[in-house]
């Protein structure tokens, strides 16, 4: 009985104490689309992504009900820098959906105009605010609306103490008439925090660099549910590994979980993965450490490159590749290290007996596409007499109109496909991950490989496969397995059932490679086809923006040569870089990876009919 009668206190004195609006609300997952295409045609930064903000302390006065409910400690404010532009993760602060819908427009307006970060806070917020209203004088509306909801519900400062009432003063004029606010005295108490600008001192982002030691692409393979909730992290070097010993002290001087304490416990007292979830639920900062070992409720899988003996075979000396620093804005010259192989134990098979129905009715649709002969009228020399043309020119004789010029035969010519296309199949640790209960990814992909080489042999166009992973940039795995002189054999089947997992995905410099063998064809149309299932990655500083500009950079390399690079992808979040790399409509997304495999030569058949 108390715990219903807490139960139901708890939620009373809550509900008066947090002016929240959960009818109206807007979530980020729903307009992220939307306002990723107006911050980029605000000419935002094409690179940024978009995520969450974690929800920080803000230290201000709260209100009666709050201290008593123990609520509105946090709030989740905007930010941007170079990785991404925070927004929160729901917006519920006004009573009309419209309104909390524009707030997060408005965010986006603000994070696309460049603004001088040495100013003071307030100073930098209104030039902000100036310069996006004469930019985009069409959000004037929206902006005036929002100021009106905003200080409706602030605090009058009448009702403050005259420091921060003085404080608040400013930073209500500052709103309502932007840029007539020069300086600002600051309370005692930090002030109010305000919606509609940025965080006012926004944390530095703790990169996925910091797992640097485990593979970033082992979140695909456990199957525990996304935390969509963002935390601020900082950095800290992990103890030396020592074996645990027993501490004796009073019980009343334990630390809390908010506290770092610099001793190494073992694993297997932290089998409860979701004990840990709850207590990380509770923590403003997390800290994290290198420390080269994963939860025992994590899924665990080897990580080793296979050795020498066993590795495949290497195909002439390694090449040496540039890659794009964006950080520098600089192309490096011989940055990268790419070695050809080829599959050791590859043997000579069959299409399986899985695949043969399928190949069957792929074969008979793609020769439809295949080179046909037709007649071209009106030829000056031919095989046959143009009967058409020849009516025509006698027509004009007999009348009063002047004889034109016609040609009066008809010639048969071959109606050639003339292209070429390389595909690049992204083989990193990734593709290790299940996609169903009896298929990988890596499974799917040679599928999706055998089919592909089935249609196009049907159509007679000059094709090439290749696969790509990475360790570091001083081993970037170029897999070769059907190259354009070779003929689709039981050779080339094999290659194809012998591909496996590998490491990381440096795509930027198999591009490269790939584009320097697919300029080399003379053909009117060359197709760079990309295979992946995950955004560009590795060990060392490729990870994050930095992956994904040398990515683009590459691709925009390859486009100069007269390649036309398309990606088919089975990553879900894949709108979030792809549009970036390859426009809106250089990609698709196939959402259920296991139809891939018929998808792929279909896909292939619409861009080069």
């Amino acid at each position: 009985m108390e715990e219903y009668v807490g139960e139901l206190w708890d939620r009373l004195i809550t509900g008066a104490a947090e002016k929240r609006h959960a009818a109206a609300a807007v979530k980020l997952d729903d307009i992220a689309k939307s306002a990723a295409i107006f911050f980029r045609a605000l000419g935002g930064d094409s690179g940024l992504g978009i995520s969450a903000a974690p929800a920080i302390r803000h230290g201000a006065r709260r209100r009666l009900l709050q201290r008593m409910a123990g609520s509105g400690e946090k709030i989740e404010l905007s930010w941007r820098d170079g990785e991404v532009l925070r927004l929160p993760s729901q917006i519920d602060l006004f009573a009309e959906y419209a309104l909390n819908r524009d707030l997060y427009f408005w965010l986006v307006a603000l994070a696309a105009v460049d603004s001088d970060s040495n100013q003071p806070w307030i100073v930098r917020n209104q030039h902000a605010t100036q310069s996006t209203l004469q930019r985009f004088p069409g959000l004037q509306g929206r902006y005036t609306r929002l100021v009106e909801a905003l200080l409706a519900m602030r605090t009058p400062p009448h009702k403050l103490p005259a420091d921060e009432a003085a404080q608040e003063h400013a930073i209500r004029q500052a709103l309502q008439y932007p840029g007539t606010i020069t300086e600002i005295t600051l309370a005692k108490r930090p002030f109010q925090p305000v919606p509609l600008w940025p965080h006012p001192n926004p944390p530095v982002s703790v990169t996925s660099s910091v797992a640097g030691t485990g593979s970033p692409e082992q979140a695909g393979q456990t199957t525990q549910k996304k935390n969509r909730r963002k935390h601020l992290a900082q950095r800290t070097d992990a103890v030396e590994d020592k074996n645990g010993f027993l501490m004796m002290f009073r019980a009343e001087s334990l630390f809390s979980w908010s506290e770092f304490v610099k001793v190494s416990r073992p694993q297997d007292e932290e089998d409860d993965a979701e004990t840990a979830q709850l207590a990380a639920e509770d923590m403003d900062n997390l800290t994290i450490a290198r420390d080269g070992k994963t939860s025992a409720a994590n899924v665990r899988f080897d990580l080793d490159l296979p050795a020498s003996a066993a590795d495949d075979t290497p195909l002439g000396e390694g090449v040496l590749l540039p890659e794009w620093n964006w950080k520098k804005q600089v192309l490096q010259p011989d940055y990268c290290s790419l070695q050809q192989l080829i599959a050791t134990d590859a043997k000579p098979c069959e299409l399986p007996h899985n695949l043969k129905n399928t190949a069957n009715r792929l074969r008979r649709q793609f020769q439809a596409l295949t080179p046909t002969r037709h007649w071209l009228r009106g030829q000056q020399d031919g095989e046959e007499l143009d009967l058409d043309a020849w009516v025509q020119l006698t027509s004009e004789r007999n009348s009063t109109m002047p004889t034109s010029e016609h040609g009066l035969y008809r010639a048969q010519v071959n109606q050639e496909r003339d292209l070429a296309c390389l595909l690049l199949a992204d083989l990193s640790l990734s593709t290790d991950a299940y996609v169903s209960n009896h298929a990988r990814v890596v499974d799917v992909i040679r599928d999706s490989l055998l089919l592909f080489s089935e249609a196009l042999t049907a159509t007679g166009d000059s094709f090439a496969l290749y696969g790509f992973s990475s360790l570091k940039r001083s081993h970037v795995r170029f897999h070769y397995i059907k190259g354009f002189d070779e003929k689709y054999s039981n050779q080339v089947r094999g290659r194809i059932t012998a591909i496996k997992p590998g490491y990381y995905t440096r795509m930027g410099a198999a591009i490269r490679q790939a584009s320097s063998l697919l300029a080399q064809q003379k053909k009117r149309q060359r197709l760079l086809l990309i295979l992946t299932d995950g955004k560009p990655n590795d060990l060392d500083q490729y990870e994050g923006r930095y992956g994904i500009e040398d990515t683009r950079v590459a691709l925009i390399e390859a486009r100069k040569l007269g390649l036309r690079p398309f990606c088919v992808t089975i990553d879900t979040e894949a709108s979030d870089y792809l549009p970036h790399l390859f426009g809106a409509g250089g990609y698709v997304v196939i959402r259920n990876p296991e139809d891939l495999p018929k998808e792929l030569p279909l896909l292939y058949a619409q861009m080069t009919r």
